[in-house]
């Protein structure tokens, strides 16, 4: 159905969408190319919301080149008006003649309306070039769309004998500074980082990126049931600070807020924070990929809840015995059968480390 050459060109708009890696969110990272007669006249990709989409941007430089032209997008045209116009109605406009597009838009208020307008304005349209690529580019746009929560992705640095931090909680640094820097990448490409209270008392964490550029912070998430946060905390200063508690309605809410905290109670009627009702609470909030740097205890929590996707691993070589702190804190099994099962995605050193990508074993919509 695709030809050598209809790769080639997909594939050029897939590398244009991961510009927008640090930058699209809660958009999802799309990229374009318009082709005229073998040849790219036009390319562009979404870099945030607001901003133009990878359609308007290519067909701005291409300009009447455009008419009769093939468009390549990694994303289904839209075909709402948002905070920028329907691209459906930009590409009618410029008279593309066909548009290839790797997956339809899981968005409700987009998803094959794009393709249904083009088609009734003559222009071929042809879906399916690439989607694997495309969809795991934007696996957590994908996942909010359809089940309505971020996709989370829990990164936790262990020794090789998988101990996250010594029995008196010493953690620093167990991995080196090629794998550290390799986390502030997955910081960057993350719409929020969260973390448990027993990480802001112990590490006093910044959860800021820092060994990269980016032009924008992730939000810092806090899950702190009884909002023992210190005023001081390190994750106060700055912007986009959310802490989930049982009870919001109290002086030390009202102190956080100062510090510049939005506090939101969800409480699950057993003393904690509803997890579950969280991640939703992020969907609503454009959180796309979640990625949670925490101890074994959240960590733990998150996995008996079903809501951990994937987990990013760096292994060190070092040893730290048995009494230091395990990676995930799980009840004891009493059978094999019990076990949590995971497929591993990617393998490979970074500096020193191992670096282990696995999802859990379960079906998803979302997943490529």
């Amino acid at each position: 159905m695709f030809s050598s050459a209809d790769h080639a060109y997909m594939a050029q708009a897939l590398r244009l969408a991961e510009r927008g890696m640090f930058s699209a969110t809660p958009n999802p990272r799309v990229g374009c190319v318009v082709v005229q007669a073998g040849r790219i006249v036009g390319s562009g990709w979404h870099e945030r919301a607001g901003q133009p989409h990878a359609e308007i941007n290519a067909l701005k430089v291409a300009g009447l080149a455009a008419r009769g032209a093939t468009v390549y997008v990694t994303l289904e045209p839209c075909s709402h008006y948002g905070l920028t116009p329907p691209c459906v109605e930009a590409l009618k406009h410029a008279g593309i003649a066909k548009v290839v597009m790797a997956i339809e838009d899981p968005n409700p208020l987009v998803s094959g309306k794009g393709c249904a307008l083009l088609r009734q304005s003559g222009i071929d349209v042809q879906s399916g070039l690439l989607g694997t690529e495309a969809r795991a580019l934007n696996i957590g746009f994908v996942n909010r769309m359809l089940n309505n929560r971020p996709w989370i992705r829990s990164k936790v640095a262990a020794s090789l004998d998988g101990k996250i931090a010594l029995k008196n909680g010493l953690s620093q640094w167990i991995t080196g500074k090629a794998a550290r820097q390799d986390g502030h990448r997955w910081r960057a490409r993350s719409c929020a980082i969260l973390t448990g209270i027993g990480t802001v008392k112990a590490d006093d964490p910044q959860l800021s990126v820092r060994e990269i550029n980016t032009s924008r912070q992730p939000l810092k998430v806090v899950v702190d049931r009884h909002l023992e946060t210190p005023v001081d905390a390190k994750l106060l200063f700055g912007e986009n600070v959310l802490i989930f508690t049982t009870d919001a309605n109290t002086k030390k809410a009202d102190i956080l807020r100062k510090k510049g905290a939005q506090v939101i109670g969800i409480p699950d009627g057993h003393d904690k924070v509803d997890l579950v009702k969280m991640m939703h609470k992020l969907a609503d909030l454009g959180i796309n990929e979640l990625l949670v740097e925490a101890g074994n205890k959240l960590n733990g929590a998150l996995v008996k809840a079903d809501l951990i996707d994937e987990l990013v691993i760096f292994l060190a070589p070092h040893l730290l015995g048995d009494r230091a702190l395990g990676l995930i804190d799980l009840p004891e099994l009493t059978s094999l059968d019990q076990k949590s099962s995971l497929e591993i995605q990617d393998l490979r050193m970074i500096g020193k480390d191992i670096r282990i990508i696995a999802k859990f074993s379960r079906n998803y919509s979302a997943c490529p």
